[in-house]
């Protein structure tokens, strides 16, 4: 799980969506650098269990019910976490995630099916503005909270989770797309915004890793490829799907101050050559 050792010895690690698959990892992976971890989620129980894992292990980590999307939330858990742990040194916001109602039956509209299938034009309002807000918002906002506590301190970073799908967006999933495609953006903003600061802030894109979110989309009920899972590794260089231990290597390198002390503003693809291949 280690890849290499980097010390982050008593930095506090605030982790959003720490009960998902990509998070969790990261979480287990922290706890051997020195870090104290902040684990913050919707889904209580899974950092609960995550909190017990990590602490029986030998790390250090403490976890928190947050709902990213409000700031009321945020504001009074930071407050517990700063008498737990202390000051804030680096954040990964790894909230995020899609919802059926933002996603189409089809891949391409045949207007000759257009009564049969969930099409483009059945886009329910409200799961739109939940996949734009889970993503977007839940990012925004808790940088906002966090941030405020690497003012003036060195060695601070911010890591968001973007998606290959902010290069080029998937088919189906047009709200989940636009909104990675907004993170991206938003990376570099605050890039140039905490210049001064000396805070860097830095995404990672995914590729195509099999996640409790993604698997009905990839696998049927009989556990075998769909014609998507098909398509996706066929148009990966390196044929297959991404192991989640497979992104620490480019969290450590973005957190370790010897080895990226000028990066910042970057988004890191992580996707088996993926982006690199044109189909031809």
């Amino acid at each position: 799980m280690i890849p290499f050792e980097i010390n982050l010895l008593n930095k506090v690690v605030v982790i959003t969506g720490a009960g998902g698959i990509i998070c969790n990892t990261f979480a287990k992976a922290l706890s051997k650098t020195g870090a104290k971890l902040a684990l913050l989620d919707i889904n209580e129980e899974a950092v609960l269990q995550l909190e017990k894992e990590i602490n029986e292990a030998g790390g250090t980590s403490q976890a928190y019910k947050c709902n990213v999307l409000s700031s009321d939330s945020l504001k009074k858990i930071h407050e517990e976490i700063l008498k737990d742990l202390g000051l804030c040194d680096i954040l990964i916001n790894g909230a995020g995630g899609n919802n059926p109602k933002a996603t189409t039956d089809d891949e391409y509209l045949d207007r000759n099916k257009m009564n049969e299938l969930k099409t483009f034009y059945d886009l329910d309002e409200d799961g739109i503005r939940f996949v734009f807000d889970l993503n977007f918002m839940g990012t925004l906002l808790p940088t906002q909270i966090f941030s405020k506590d690497m003012l003036g301190k060195e060695g601070c970073s911010v890591i968001n989770i973007s998606s290959m799908n902010a290069y080029t967006p998937l088919t189906k999933i047009p709200a989940y797309s636009a909104a990675k495609a907004g993170i991206s953006n938003f990376t570099q903003w605050l890039a140039v915004y905490f210049k001064n600061e000396n805070i860097r802030c830095n995404a990672i894109a995914p590729g195509f890793f099999v996640t409790k979110q993604n698997e009905k989309m990839l696998f049927n009920d009989l556990g075998e490829p769909t014609e998507r899972t098909k398509k996706i590794l066929s148009n990966t260089p390196m044929n297959r799907f991404g192991k989640i231990d497979e992104l620490v290597g480019t969290l450590f390198f973005l957190l370790c101050n010897d080895a990226s002390s000028f990066v910042t503003g970057v988004v890191i693809p992580v996707d088996g050559g993926f982006s690199a291949y044109s189909g031809v």
